[in-house]
């Protein structure tokens, strides 16, 4: 990551913009993760403020359509062609995005990876990332020979977070003469967008691109998935029960993988 010291009138969505980040919650988020505790921004940037600005491509906002920027260098180009080549270009932009938000595209959950309470959480209104809770089993472990609940299975119903009382600090959709009032999350329904060939009693498992919608308006999504370490889950209808079984003792791989219905010929 870089630095890069505020001046006067500068604003994270300014400061996004100005660096490529996808948003201004991108990087607030990164800035308050990263920064001493004494450095944390909620509110406004003051002048003079060191702002940690991440370097990772998975930061950044998606690239121009390719060949837009020589257009406007050579100064010509058919207006007419250009915007329906343009709606073609976001037509297949927009479907592309939806399947992959719903797991049916080629991005979809393959590659991510399994949620662990470990990890953390972040609501787009929010201004503070608790912990995930499981109480919906206490069955299945990630990568965790001794049972330990930080690596239970994260699964769709469960709803809670830890600290469990104003689980993301103040929610900017209740603003107050001194700020904003303490979040209150309700969510509405289940997780979403979870990985449905692997489930926990019958419980489908939360992946890093799942999300929640709480009823004030909030988007809750993964902002850490808490894992040094996983079983892919492309690897779990090939794994050999018997290695996985020295790896982590408590499981019954072969029952585990009768429950999640991966197998060798439906694995991917």
């Amino acid at each position: 990551m870089k630095t890069y010291v505020s001046q006067p009138q500068d604003s994270f969505a300014g400061l996004a913009e100005k660096f490529n980040i996808k948003d201004e919650n991108y990087l607030r988020t990164f800035h308050n993760l990263n920064c001493p505790e004494e450095n944390i921004i909620q509110g406004e940037i003051p002048a003079g403020t060191e702002i940690l600005i991440p370097e990772d491509p998975q930061y950044f906002a998606e690239e121009r359509h390719a060949g837009e920027d020589a257009d406007e260098m050579n100064g010509y180009g058919n207006e007419a062609e250009d915007e329906q080549q343009d709606e073609s270009c976001q037509d297949a932009e927009d479907e592309q995005k939806y399947e992959d938000r719903n797991g049916s595209g080629p991005a979809g959950h393959d590659g991510k990876y399994f949620v662990i309470p470990k990890g953390k959480a972040i609501c787009d209104q929010g201004t503070r990332y608790p912990h995930f809770k499981v109480t919906s089993h206490h069955k299945h472990y990630w990568n965790n020979e001794s049972g330990e609940p930080d690596y239970l299975a994260v699964t769709e119903d469960d709803l809670l977070f830890d600290p469990p009382v104003q689980s993301f600090g103040q929610c900017r959709l209740k603003p107050t003469s001194g700020g904003y009032l303490p979040c209150a999350c309700i969510p509405s329904g289940k997780w979403q967008n979870t990985y449905d060939k692997v489930k926990v009693m019958d419980k489908s498992c939360l992946t890093e691109i799942s999300e929640l919608r709480c009823m004030t308006g909030g988007k809750i999504t993964v902002l850490k998935h808490g894992q040094q370490a996983e079983l892919g889950k492309s690897n779990i209808g090939n794994a050999d029960s018997r290695a996985h079984h020295l790896y982590n003792p408590l499981i019954d791989f072969d029952e585990f993988r009768d429950e999640t219905g991966e197998n060798n010929e439906d694995a991917w």
